[in-house]
């Protein structure tokens, strides 16, 4: 897959454009990509970094980091993206320039995008603009119920496996690898610990069962109250593994919620049931 940041640095050739934001690659999208697919063009995207309300001011806690998105575009086909800087400059462009300018300076004949699509200054270009400027344009219907915003209240809410049913996917935590407290190997439990980017959605406080890199992990997102901690933290124990990790990137699928974070009345009980959500995670399915 190509990515570039400028129109210009794509190859020059006829291309099926699919344009948003893409945060999460959920199923909504996916009709976008399946649409900009089916016209039998050099697929492509047009999305957008950082999210578009984000620059506006508005708080947005993202699905997906830029790379991960890349990485699912990538997955459902997608042969060539541009990321677009969203600044001061693309968002005062006028509606026609960006269509000028980003959509035929990729070559695209044909534009996929969600029913309700806007873009230029002010919001004011819709999908009637593009067909009157010549474009073929996909028009995708929204699907009931499937967004980014509602994937997002259902992840707050620990509601894994409805977020699953929306994503087409199990929900995902993204972060780099780095030094905890150490406190898992001393139990029996070493954790992997992320450090998640700031503008990611970390879900509701508690302990998942989930995998990565191809173990099943138990997963703890929350503040270790064991040990009075008052830091969030995501940490996994990969079953049946042993390796170092600091440093490398690594997802946590999400597959199920087993329980709220608890302080017992002794560690030999905290062991008991770290103990308990390993077996319950070794039943685990994975949803989606």
């Amino acid at each position: 897959m190509i990515v570039a940041t400028r129109p210009e640095d794509l190859p020059a050739t006829p291309r099926a454009v699919a344009i948003g934001t893409f945060d999460g690659v959920h199923l909504g999208h996916m009709r976008v990509l399946e649409a900009a697919r089916a016209a039998h063009l050099q697929p492509a995207v047009v999305t957008f970094d950082p999210h578009p309300r984000s620059f506006f001011g508005q708080q947005v806690e993202l699905l997906t980091t830029l790379e991960r998105r890349l990485d699912l575009l990538q997955r459902a086909g997608v042969e060539d993206v541009l990321v677009l800087r969203f600044d001061e400059g693309l968002a005062s462009l006028d509606p026609e320039t960006f269509a000028e300018r980003v959509l035929r300076g990729v070559g695209a004949e044909v534009v996929a995008a969600g029913d309700g699509f806007r873009f230029g200054h002010g919001r004011t270009g819709d999908l009637g603009l593009l067909e009157r400027l010549g474009f073929d344009v996909r028009r995708v219907p929204l699907v009931d119920n499937v967004s980014s915003s509602h994937i997002r209240k259902l992840l707050v809410a620990g509601e894994i496996e409805r977020a699953a049913t929306l994503l087409g996917r199990p929900p995902e935590v993204e972060g780099i690898v780095v030094l905890g407290d150490q406190r898992g190997r001393l139990l029996g439990f070493p954790t992997a610990n992320l450090e998640t980017p700031p503008d990611l959605l970390v879900p509701a406080l508690g302990i998942y069962a989930g995998a990565t890199i191809g173990h099943r992990t138990a997963i703890s997102i929350g503040t270790n109250p064991q040990y009075h901690g008052v830091e969030r933290r995501v940490e996994g124990h990969l079953l049946d593994f042993d390796g170092d990790l600091y440093g490398e990137r690594m997802v946590f699928e999400l597959w199920e919620r087993l329980r709220d974070e608890a302080v017992f009345g002794s560690e030999a009980e905290l062991v008991a049931a770290i103990g308990h959500d390993v077996a319950r995670t070794r039943e685990a399915v994975r949803p989606a």
